[in-house]
């Protein structure tokens, strides 16, 4: 993923430094949104609180009350906001307010297919497969699984070596079949697959 931090400012002029999501101020972050692209820009971005990134990426439960605030910030203008919107609606169509929510938003084509790429990937016959994201030995992975390193890696920028045995739970999968994310040490990161095993 490239880094978000690189448009730091021009997140914060274009957010007036608020959340883009719920509109809260505090400690804001730039937050890519996947899958990325090789040359990365601030509106492939959005600038965030914890709170929203941190319920997003699944390192914390998801609050259905703390999402209200998308029935104001799904209206947005900015693609990579009515993409994450979109998102957690979907994960929260069970709610009937989302559910409503979700019937009255339209986006763009190609906004809609940015947004439906972190779940499906096209077939050779032009149809979407679900994106399965394996472990080491070839078990499915799943949103809020727990699983374990199994070699020591070296985790650069954090100064720590996560070692083998690290046991790693509620990770989140990030519609990438080779990574998926997940806190070690308190620290949100995305880990190889290969490198990791399943708890049952």
């Amino acid at each position: 993923m490239n880094d978000a931090s690189a448009f730091e400012s021009a997140l914060q002029a274009r957010s007036g430094s608020a959340c883009e999501l719920c509109g809260a101020g505090g400690t804001l972050s730039g937050f890519e949104v996947l899958p990325a692209i090789a040359e990365a820009s601030p509106d492939r971005c959005i600038y965030a609180c914890e709170t929203c990134l941190a319920q997003y990426q699944g390192t914390s439960d998801l609050e259905s009350k703390h999402w209200f605030c998308l029935r104001d910030s799904i209206w947005s203008e900015v693609a990579a906001v009515q993409v994450i919107g979109y998102r957690i609606l979907k994960r929260l169509e069970g709610e009937g307010w989302a559910q409503d929510l979700l019937g009255q938003i339209y986006l763009m084509e190609d906004v809609q297919a940015w947004a439906d790429a972190v779940t499906e990937v096209a077939s050779g016959d032009g149809e979407a497969d679900e994106v399965v994201t394996l472990d080491s030995n070839g078990a499915q992975l799943f949103d809020g699984d727990s699983v374990t390193l199994i070699k020591d890696l070296d985790v650069k920028g954090a100064g720590f070596v996560a070692k083998r045995g690290t046991m790693v739970r509620n990770i989140h999968l990030i519609g990438d079949p080779g990574n998926i994310e997940g806190k070690v040490n308190k620290i949100a990161l995305v880990l190889n697959t290969k490198f990791l095993k399943r708890v049952a």
